[in-house]
């Protein structure tokens, strides 16, 4: 089952990653309700941001309509992130 397919069961929803391991699917996170200027976001963002928030989490999201990767931490959500910066974020954030 890919969770990247919109006919998957699995599409809506985030994907919790614990440990390396899988840990939920199709969770529903806390939507942010703090407002960002000039920006308008949508419900996938807005969890991202609104768990970043409420948890120590490192949010990666994953924009299906832009084709887009933003990360959300601490609060702070960092739009149209490229693999390499992506790849430099989880590095700094587990090491």
């Amino acid at each position: 089952v890919s969770i990247f397919s919109p006919k998957s069961p699995l599409h809506d929803g985030a994907l919790i990653i614990k440990d390396e391991r899988m840990v939920a699917a199709s969770a529903i996170l806390p939507l942010s309700e703090n407002p960002i200027q000039g920006v308008t976001l949508g419900t996938r963002h807005r969890a991202a941001l609104g768990l970043s928030e409420e948890s120590d989490a490192f949010v990666i999201v994953i924009s299906e309509e832009r084709r887009m990767i933003s990360i959300a931490e601490k609060g702070v959500l960092k739009r149209d992130v490229d693999s390499s910066t992506l790849e430099k974020e989880i590095s700094r954030f587990y090491l």
